[in-house]
């Protein structure tokens, strides 16, 4: 046995060095080792306060794009059959109860055609709905299953792009999650902790960053009056009329004319990145994917000595001219600071929202309720675990001690997991975290109470124990699973809160295996080792 017992010290030692070392690190003060175990420690919103902002998806904009995309795709599909049209166009719904209301409007096509029509959109678009408006004009609805469909990949898309942005300036505390339900409100809710200026965070997350590179067709203009006028009120097929962002001190901003369909667009990017150019003037730097590469190096390949404009959220970021074969890289110029490329190169690698968003609420947390809830908290679990460590001692005597021993290092365990993770403890953490104690006190009792059985039987002390510890165990084990796959659902369920509670409480259960049956039985077996005369335990 003495083999076998050193062997799990050396074990119970190791991991409570590991813990430490998790929650202090190698401090040469006890000021050092406070600040320490203050950084390991990440506090939610409702802790260390910070701020809440609620975000509602104008997902009208992501059903604006796919019909646009829809139309591209039908100019073509057309035009491959030989199937003539006078106009293509579709409706703009301006706000999300309104977003289904989409539709697509096909004028002028012959009356002979009108079977080959219907053939193409239920073959191509089978998400769509072809009407017949009069005898030459049809409309395209989409179905109600690909509406909502539609509208969960937008709010599970804008979701995943403002973590990500978030994500890129260091706010791994952040949660983004979904308030309410997604075919209905398209709201987000994102807590920022320790952010009490969320003005630089909310310009990040408003801004849509939908990057197009473009060919230029005309201009600049010096109003979009001049442009119309240049060509006769009409603009050409297939082009657009696009303004030139305003720099500080213009009062006038020009604008392009440039063609509808992108070269190269946000999509295609790889990677992306702040630099300065040969001026020292701070740019975003770019680079694509292969494939888009490939399509960039022929387009400029064939259209050298032309302008190429490049658009960024609606706007002409800049409209240099093409002076040799370009490939997979780019750059966009004009911004007035670092921190400005720094959040373009930011937004271009999360990626484009896939619709506007509009603020509806926005609320800053202060400190000292986070800091009422830490000394409510810290105050409430110090009592219960000073009654319950009274009430073993009084009860159990010395294997009071041993319980209490094995609780410590439970709480302990739990803390560096939390710590070595990065996990976020929350004011419902720390009710997971006080339920740990009373769930680990309760496998004590059953083990102490076995033992107890097992001496009443006339068992050796040793023999008493093993087979307590050996009988407790699957109780012990059936106990803590049922309460960690309800946990399970909780976190997958349950929202920021409520997952904190979870993963808390698993924390600690699975936790409670090792401390209650490992090291409290290894506790017992060198009790008795230390004692070989021992005639009577004291529980």
């Amino acid at each position: 046995m003495g083999r076998n017992l050193r062997a799990k010290a050396i074990l119970i030692g190791l991991v409570t060095v590991v813990c430490l070392y998790g929650l202090f690190g190698l401090p040469t003060s006890l000021r050092q080792a406070q600040e320490n175990f203050q950084k390991a420690i990440r506090l939610g919103l409702d802790l260390r306060g910070g701020s809440y902002l609620v975000l509602q998806i104008q997902v009208q904009d992501a059903f604006k794009a796919e019909a646009d995309r829809i139309i591209d795709q039908l100019k073509d599909d057309l035009a491959k059959a030989n199937i003539p049209y006078q106009a293509i166009d579709r409706n703009d719904p301006q706000s999300i109860d309104q977003a289904e209301q989409i539709q697509i409007n096909i004028r002028g096509v012959p009356v002979e055609h009108t079977a080959e029509l219907r053939n193409l959109v239920n073959e191509r678009f089978p998400d769509w709905v072809l009407s017949a408006v009069s005898s030459t004009d049809y409309k395209l609805t989409i179905r109600p299953t690909a509406a909502l469909a539609l509208r969960r990949d937008t709010l599970d898309r804008a979701i995943r792009t403002i973590e990500n942005r978030i994500n890129a300036l260091g706010l791994t505390e952040s949660t983004v999650q979904q308030r309410g339900r997604a075919d209905a409100e398209a709201e987000v809710v994102v807590q920022m902790p320790g952010v009490d200026d969320p003005a630089r965070v909310k310009a990040l997350l408003q801004t849509t960053a939908v990057l197009e590179i473009v060919e230029v067709k005309d201009g600049p203009f010096r109003s979009r009056e001049e442009a119309l006028a240049k060509h006769g009120g009409v603009l050409p097929l297939n082009t657009r009329l696009v303004p030139e962002v305003q720099r500080p001190g213009q009062t006038e901003r020009n604008w392009w004319l440039l063609s509808r369909s992108a070269v190269i667009t946000g999509r295609d990017i790889r990677n992306a990145r702040p630099a300065r150019d040969e001026f020292g003037k701070w740019e975003t730097d770019f680079t694509l994917s292969q494939d888009a590469a490939r399509r960039f190096a022929r387009f400029t390949g064939a259209n050298i000595g032309n302008r190429l404009a490049i658009v960024l959220d609606g706007q002409v970021r800049s409209a240099p001219v093409i002076q040799d074969r370009i490939e997979d890289r780019g750059r966009i110029t004009g911004a007035t600071s670092e921190q400005e490329a720094t959040d373009l190169a930011i937004v271009l690698r999360a990626g484009s929202l896939p619709a506007g968003i509009r603020y509806l609420e926005e609320r800053t947390v202060g400190p000292s309720l986070g800091a009422d809830s830490i000394r409510q908290g810290f105050t409430a679990g110090i009592l219960g675990l000073v009654a319950v460590v009274v009430c073993m001692l009084l009860y159990y005597k010395k294997a009071g001690l041993n319980a209490t021993a094995a609780l410590a290092l439970n709480a302990l365990i739990l803390l560096a997991v939390l710590s070595y993770f990065g996990a976020v403890l929350t004011l419902p953490g720390i009710a997971g975290i006080i339920l740990t104690v009373g769930m680990a006190v309760d496998s004590n009792v059953l083990i102490f109470e076995r033992i107890k059985e097992e001496l009443r039987a006339g068992k050796a002390i040793a023999a008493a124990v093993d087979t307590g510890f050996s009988k407790a165990f699957l109780t012990i084990l059936d106990t803590n699973l049922t309460t960690i796959i309800a946990c399970a659902f909780l976190f997958i369920f349950g929202t920021g809160p409520v997952r904190g509670f979870a993963v808390t409480l698993t924390i600690g259960l699975i936790a409670n295996l090792f401390t209650a049956v490992f090291v409290s039985k290894a506790l017992f077996e060198w009790y008795i080792v230390r004692r070989p005369a021992l005639q009577r335990l004291s529980i």
